[in-house]
């Protein structure tokens, strides 16, 4: 029994000799990171995180958006909708697919848009900084992940950040 432990012990061992070393690139941010974080965040000023977190939820469900989760106390708030994302030409391909092979070829067929709303108090106590990620993720006709992508036009950011600067104006105007 004693050699048999000793023989798995060394085989363990041996095997974890052979892992595969995570390369120092996987860690590394890609050069767009910072473009695209400065992209999604803007500064507000206020203190307020319960004011910015409320007015955000507001805004995401203006744009059609359905709360999914919100903690408070963290500053987080994620939502999503679907959507269509059926195409005229990938859907006649798999019909043409399905009588060819005479199997069902699966096409996209609808999509969900997830928002994701993170805010935090900057150290100078006086402003409160604003993340917010938008994401779609594309589903088959078989329920299958096709698309798992995140949204990095410019124009969808501006958007966002310029309906809710309004808001927060107002909000603290009591307009």
């Amino acid at each position: 029994m004693k050699i048999l432990t000793t023989l798995l012990v060394a085989f363990l061992l041996m095997l974890t000799g052979c892992a595969p070393k995570i390369p120092k690139e996987a860690l590394m941010l890609k050069p767009e990171s910072m473009q695209n974080r400065q992209m999604q965040t803007r500064r507000f000023a206020t203190t307020d995180e319960s004011k910015i977190l409320n007015v955000s939820t507001a805004l995401l469900q203006d744009m059609g958006f359905t709360l999914e989760e919100a903690n408070a106390p963290l500053g987080v708030l994620v939502a999503s909708k679907m959507r269509d994302a059926t195409d005229a030409g990938n859907v006649t391909l798999a019909v043409f697919a399905t009588l060819l092979t005479r199997r069902p070829v699966a096409y996209d067929k609808e999509q969900k848009m997830r928002a994701s709303v993170v805010t935090k108090l900057l150290p100078n106590g006086k402003e409160m900084s604003v993340r917010v990620t938008f994401q779609r993720i594309v589903f088959n006709t078989q329920g299958q992940v096709t698309t798992a992508e995140a949204i990095i036009e410019p124009e969808v950011y501006q958007e966002f950040f310029s309906k809710l600067s309004k808001s927060v104006f107002l909000e603290a105007n009591h307009i």
